[in-house]
């Protein structure tokens, strides 16, 4: 680290969250201790009372009234807009809570490993275990998803996309991507990477930038002592949403390959879709009809496709 302390952009998105916000903001003190640090917030035209509870619960906070659902990626980039100078931004959504000197820990890893994004050990609202770690989607690794399943397939070698060996995350590694739920981005990478994707709405957005900050020689690398829960999200029980973050798996692997290869991904995803359709899934079977859908194929995604989750009351992503 530098002579001078830094200091950190804490951005939050939030879409109905009110009663997320008293928690979250009771988080930051302990989860930032020691840093110089400042919250700003883009509410993206919330119908219920976020915007009050934020400032009464966070009265010294930048909120952004977008006046509009935009999508997680539109939010961070307007909170970060916003936001006073940093050297550091910390993406969060309202339902993650960070654990005691969560984000200093991140910083630390930042530097020492003159990474770009540096994320925590995330559990879930129990303190269960969270596969939060991803591998950059690959064709091997949608056929070995759609055939064995993502938690067998994240247990065989660099196979599957998601990481479920538990192993991964007690130690400094670098992956691909990871949940978009909490990233701590340094100002450079974040100056030579441009703003979030806002087309992607919800879902993968997350996932665009992790491998778009990679191509520019930008690292993500997990610090394992840092950690965080994630309250998280409808995504595995809406059938809407879980359309939509198919969809959007699609979407992002056709930008980043030829047609035929785009065609065989497509294809595999949907394998995995039907088939768990066929046993009885109401979500796939959702996602299935979505992919077969040339317009929902080619359409952007936005709020009038998509309701996001009341369970979390925020526009999340990460799943």
């Amino acid at each position: 680290m530098t002579g001078t302390p830094e200091t950190i952009a804490v951005v939050v998105v939030t879409y109905n969250s009110a009663r997320f916000v008293p928690d979250l903001v009771a988080s930051l003190g302990p989860g930032l201790a020691g840093l110089d640090w400042h919250l700003t917030v883009a509410d993206n035209a919330s119908s219920d009372d976020t915007v009050e509870v934020l400032r009464r619960e966070a009265p010294w906070a930048r909120i952004v009234e977008t006046g509009r659902n935009g999508g997680y990626a539109a939010g961070i980039n307007a909170a970060v807009a916003a936001a006073a100078p940093h050297d550091a931004v910390l993406v969060l959504n309202p339902d993650v809570r960070l654990a005691p000197n969560c984000v200093p820990e991140l910083l630390a890893v930042l530097r020492r490993r003159n990474a770009g994004i540096a994320v925590p050990r995330i559990v879930r609202a129990d303190g269960g275990f969270s596969p939060s770690l991803r591998r950059e989607p690959t064709i091997p690794r949608a056929l070995g998803d759609a055939v064995l399943g993502a938690d067998r397939m994240g247990r065989i070698g660099s196979l599957g996309e998601v990481i479920t060996d538990r192993r991964w995350y007690t130690r400094e590694v670098t992956v691909d991507w990871a949940e978009g739920s909490i990233m701590l981005i340094d100002r450079a990478c974040w100056d030579a990477c441009g703003p979030w994707d806002e087309s992607f709405f919800l879902y993968s957005e997350e996932t665009e930038y992790a491998l778009r900050a990679r191509d520019r020689g930008f690292a993500l690398v997990l610090a394992p002592r840092a950690r965080a829960r994630h309250l998280e999200g409808d995504s595995a029980t809406s059938p809407r949403l879980w359309a939509l973050l198919t969809l959007n798996r699609v979407r992002l692997y056709r930008r980043r390959h030829r047609l035929p290869a785009a065609v065989v991904y497509w294809a595999l995803i949907l394998l995995r879709e039907a088939s768990r359709a066929a046993a009885g899934n109401r979500c796939s079977r959702h996602a299935a009809r979505a992919l077969v859908s040339v317009r929902r194929l080619r359409e952007t995604p936005g709020p009038a496709s998509v309701q996001p989750p009341a369970a979390t009351g925020a526009v999340t992503a990460g799943a």
